[in-house]
């Protein structure tokens, strides 16, 4: 993430410009062109707020890539949400896929501001969880397409054309697939780590819960890893049928040595009654 803040300042962006106060290895928040907000998280998202398309897509590809860890340009994913900003109410809500932004100005406008960009952070974080599912989503989609064929060569009892190697840079893929939504990200927490010094009148983890509730979140996540456990066992099935082939090829390996030993054998025997055949015509 100081890669990422290092990038913004050389180009000219503000840093936390609303002072939120949340640490840069949280979220770093800048403003673009038409006062656009910015947010980029540890994840690898980048959600944007009233800025153009072409401008976010050269952000995310291009301007912010160096400071990427691993990135994965081909496997994009959008998220859209409209929103709206509502001056009469003090708080936020989504209606349908629209957020609606409470901008009450009744408050000092320095706080009300704070806590609209604060709201802004807390659907942002909701936004970035769903599109990182959505990239998990895509990459398990991938590793099905590597391995479709197995159920059907198992269904007609035909031999797996596929190696030990194959068959463990299947099982790293999906370990990893599983890590990476169990384990390494905050997708299946119930309130991303930011949240929890924050005020409690602010209501910021019912926003990030109500996106995930309007893009399915909890629904995706219970999917995905049920389509994991069908990968593992796919994946169970290709270890089982490897071991058996390579119990078969010891086992023959074990009868072509006792089948050679008892050739030689054989020839020992063969050669001695020879021998002694030879010294009886002598005697």
């Amino acid at each position: 993430m100081d890669g990422v803040k290092r990038i913004l300042r050389s180009h000219g962006f503000p840093i936390d410009p609303d002072e939120t106060g949340f640490e840069s290895d949280q979220v770093i928040h800048t403003r673009g062109v038409n006062n656009g907000d910015i947010f980029v998280f540890p994840s690898g998202s980048l959600v944007a707020w009233s800025l153009p398309d072409d401008v976010v897509h050269d952000l995310a590809t291009k301007s912010l890539l160096p400071a990427a860890i691993n990135p994965h340009v081909e496997q994009l994913e959008k998220e859209d949400l409209e929103y709206e900003e509502d001056p009469k109410r003090d708080n936020s809500t989504i209606k349908g896929d629209i957020i609606l932004l409470g901008t009450n100005t009744d408050s000092p406008q320095e706080v009300s501001k704070v806590d609209t960009t604060l709201a802004k952070i807390a659907f942002s974080s909701g936004l970035a969880r769903s599109t990182k599912l959505a990239v998990l989503e895509t990459m398990l989609g991938k590793y099905f397409e590597s391995t479709r064929t197995i159920p059907s060569l198992l269904s007609r009892g035909s031999r797996l054309p596929f190696d030990r190697r194959f068959m463990l840079q299947k099982t790293g893929e999906l370990l990893e697939l599983r890590a990476q939504l169990n384990h390494y990200s905050e997708l299946t927490d119930s309130l991303p780590d930011l949240f929890w010094d924050s005020r409690h009148e602010l209501g910021l983890e019912g926003y990030y819960d109500q996106v995930g509730r309007a893009l399915d979140v909890g629904v995706r996540i219970k999917t995905l890893n049920e389509k994991m456990d069908y990968a593992q066992e796919i994946a169970s099935i290709m270890r089982q049928t490897l071991s058996e082939k390579h119990s078969v090829h010891l086992e023959w390996i074990i009868i072509i040595l006792i089948a050679v030993e008892v050739a030689f054998a054989l020839r020992r025997e063969w050669k001695e009654r020879q021998e002694r055949l030879a010294q009886e015509k002598e005697a």
